[in-house]
């Protein structure tokens, strides 16, 4: 008997082979045509749990992709701990805007100087002061978590993937990394600087970043998620050298990947990630995501035990702006590179024209079958 989807991506998740190479994501994989089918508009997924769910579960039930994956947007974890995020209200019917951030937990916008400082110095003296406000600052976990912001809206919406389509396909969902969510909530350029100047105060809110996140997913987990991706988008090699990632952003992502053990884990980075690609098989977790800029062949041949997803490019073309047959051509091509699991880049961007979706699933039972 066939594997059903969801059998099939977490087997490939636990190392196993499946009956074909899944196609799935653990990132935003909506398309506008989904969302029109329902109705909605796009800045309501963001905000309600029912159509949370529906807009995630319509990928799968319009093309196959066979995962649904909440949340949409990069903020509900900075939100939850203060951040201000603004949804777009008033977006026209079919418009896509992202929810984003306004203003983080401390954020150099808010810091002015002084009068008698002269606008040479200015500059400096909020960079100062921002690094002041990050060395006082303490987090404190709220009690009630799974109130927090968005959080309730995830949390329920995962609980309706669960229960609707989680016998059919794998339910997924994610937060940012630790190193990449701390820099949501407080000022990266600073912290980035204070990494060398005061390692001891950026290694004590990375610590409090692991053990909140842990707390975040553990809750995704209850409510009903498969597999979770952690997305360390800002410890790319073209922002963190080798040397940095393993000092600042490896630890956390050991300490955090080691208290996620009811279910598969994936390591998301971005960008040209064969310098480190070692490095994120020491991390901890199930399978290794990476984006079309890494070289798979030559991430495979670096660790040949790894489960690696990835890769192609699900913005632009051709996915986005080409012809079916060149889709087809681009899950092709990740196949024989060697991709256990055929897995965008980064989130789809929703304009993908449905025939390029059909295309990509039509291209997985083409050449992805064992």
């Amino acid at each position: 008997m066939p594997e059903n989807s969801r059998d099939a991506v977490l087997k490939v998740l636990r190392g196993q082979k499946a009956d074909h190479i899944p196609n799935f994501s653990g990132m935003g994989s909506i398309t506008l045509h989904g969302i029109e089918q329902l109705g909605y508009r796009f800045n309501e997924i963001h905000v309600d749990p029912r159509k949370m769910a529906d807009a995630a579960a319509s990928t799968y039930r319009l093309y196959g992709v066979e995962s649904a994956v909440v949340p949409f947007d990069m903020g509900v974890v900075a939100e939850s701990l203060g951040a201000t995020v603004k949804y777009y209200e008033k977006a026209d019917l079919g418009q896509i805007i992202y929810p984003t951030m306004t203003r983080k937990v401390i954020d150099r916008s808010t810091v002015v100087a002084p009068e008698g400082v002269s606008a040479a110095d200015a500059p400096a003296y909020v960079m100062k002061e921002v690094e002041r406000q990050i060395s006082e600052f303490s987090f404190q976990r709220p009690a009630d978590l799974a109130t927090r912001g968005r959080l309730p809206v995830v949390l329920e919406a995962l609980r309706l993937l669960k229960r609707e389509v989680g016998d059919q396909v794998a339910i997924g969902s994610w937060t940012l990394g630790p190193f990449t969510e701390l820099g949501q909530v407080l000022d990266l350029e600073v912290l980035l600087k204070m990494a060398g100047r005061k390692p001891q105060v950026v290694a004590r809110h990375l610590a409090f970043m692991v053990d909140y996140l842990a707390d975040v997913i553990a809750l995704y987990i209850d409510a009903g998620a498969d597999f979770i991706t952690v997305r360390e988008m800002g410890a790319t090699a073209s922002i963190l050298s080798p040397r940095m990632f393993k000092a600042l952003v490896l630890p956390n992502l050991q300490a955090l990947f080691s208290r996620i053990t009811q279910v598969p884990t994936i390591l998301h980075i971005c960008g040209d990630t064969n310098p480190i690609i070692e490095m994120m098989a020491q991390a901890g977790a199930s399978a290794l995501s990476v984006d079309q800029v890494n070289r798979l062949p030559e991430s495979r041949a670096k660790v040949p035990g790894a489960v690696l997803l990835g890769n192609y490019m699900a913005y632009g073309a051709p996915f986005c702006e080409g012809r079916p047959e060149e889709v087809e051509a681009l899950i092709r091509q990740s196949i024989e590179q060697g991709a256990d699991g055929i897995w965008p880049g980064c989130d789809i961007w929703p304009v993908v024209p449905p025939e390029n979706m059909r295309a990509m699933m039509a291209a997985m039972e083409k050449y992805g079958a064992r």
